[in-house]
């Protein structure tokens, strides 16, 4: 069955969202690690959805502890 629609099914957004709002959209519960040298040793740097580095660990296996500690939820990106 295919419909016709009288006018476009996906209006054009009327305004547009800031860097922050974006990056908090639906995904504040969410952390993520990346891994990072400090002091020529290699840690893994826990990071918010929206960026901001939260905290710091040895390995990436602590670093995904501690976000689960904390109640959030680790997020994939690679």
């Amino acid at each position: 069955m295919r419909h016709e629609f009288d006018h476009d099914p996906l209006p054009p957004l009327t305004h547009s969202m800031s860097a922050a709002d974006f990056a908090a959209w639906g995904t504040p519960g969410l952390a993520f690690v990346k891994r990072v040298v400090v002091d020529n040793e290699t840690s893994w740097s826990i990071h918010a959805a929206d960026g901001t580095a939260i905290g710091v660990a040895p390995n990436r296996e602590v670093a995904l502890a501690a976000i689960v500690q904390h109640e959030l939820e680790p997020a994939s990106v690679h």
